[in-house]
């Protein structure tokens, strides 16, 4: 394997341009391959992104001798069946988070991964950047004293009617789709337990589907941690708090850190205000699998974290009177 990866896309979703054609193309690798359920969309995908050939199929993709890992953006439930066909395919993964629809479906992908030795890596890009690094350090270091709350706060204005997201048989609800980021950052600061969750839904008929869904959690040591998330939020946000005896930091766009790279940092002395910068996330995170895949670099996730994940998420729904997905 060169220095460049030559990446296979199954799909032609709205989210690949950038998580992984404009990083690809900033780092240097190639995209080669692409399949999507529409030939039509696979080929406008192409000549859009440049792309080298367009292929029959997602498993096309996945077999193609030239193709030395797959990106997976597919619709939720789709991620674990096309991430075990490249597992079993020897090519490791940059799949779209959430890793499965559930923790046992979760688990046997890993197992899967575990077995054959190929990386799957979930595509939580923002833990690459250096604003969740520099808050992730600053709830460590002392500079808030001692840790008492963490509140992540996602919401987005609502997705079309025919969206994935609003299919309970592709998987999605808000909780997936965001919750899913608002729960793994909790989780970086330790193991929460679930103390309630509640759910709301787009109308009264149609209660599969979560249009928003608030997790409480609170932590052996006492920290409690708070996760909302709506897909019928007024507008974008994606904030993080860190709250601690002495003073909180808070991340304005931990999500889109190109867009807002701050944090503000209150304190017994006074406030100030840090610019961790405007390179994106997702380049952050190609440039950590790259460097896995090529060198055997240390990643900070792993089958383990991703199964672990999905059991929060399972547990959150259940506490809010739903069904695991």
């Amino acid at each position: 394997m060169s220095e460049r990866l030559r990446i296979g896309v199954l799909g032609a979703s709205r989210i690949a341009e950038s998580a992984i054609v404009v990083p690809a193309r900033e780092l240097g690798h190639r995209l080669v391959a692409v399949a999507a359920r529409d030939p039509q969309r696979a080929t406008v995908f192409a000549e859009k992104y440049g792309v080298e050939r367009v292929l029959s199929s997602y498993q096309d993709v996945v077999s193609d001798p030239e193709v030395d890992v797959v990106y997976n953006p597919l619709a939720n439930s789709l991620h674990a069946p096309w991430n075990l066909a490249a597992v079993a395919a020897g090519k490791p993964v940059l799949t779209e988070k959430p890793f499965a629809r559930d923790r046992d479906e979760a688990q046997r992908v890993a197992d899967a991964a575990d077995s054959a030795g190929v990386t799957v890596m979930e595509g939580f890009h923002y833990l690459f950047h250096p604003v969740t690094r520099r808050c992730l350090e600053l709830a460590d270091d002392g500079t808030l004293g001692e840790l008492r709350r963490i509140e992540v706060r996602m919401g987005m204005p609502a997705p079309q009617p025919d969206d994935p997201r609003w299919s309970l048989e592709l998987a999605g609800g808000a909780l997936m789709d965001l919750g899913c980021y608002g729960l793994h950052l909790l989780r970086r600061f330790g193991t929460p337990t679930i103390v309630r969750a509640t759910a709301g839904h787009r109308d009264p008929t149609d209660v599969d589907v979560d249009a928003w869904c608030d997790v409480d959690v609170e932590f052996d040591s006492g920290v409690t941690g708070l996760s909302t998330n709506s897909m019928v939020a007024g507008e974008h946000f994606f904030t993080l708090k860190v709250i601690g005896t002495r003073g909180d930091a808070f991340a304005h766009n931990f999500i889109k850190p190109a867009e807002d790279d701050r944090i503000t940092i209150r304190t017994d002395t006074g406030t100030t205000v840090e610019h961790l910068g405007r390179r994106a996330s997702y380049t952050y995170q190609l440039e950590a699998f790259a460097a896995h895949v090529l060198h055997g670099a240390p990643l900070p996730l792993n089958n383990a974290d991703a199964v672990a994940n999905m059991a929060l998420i399972d547990d959150a729904y259940r506490a809010a009177g739903m069904s695991p997905r």
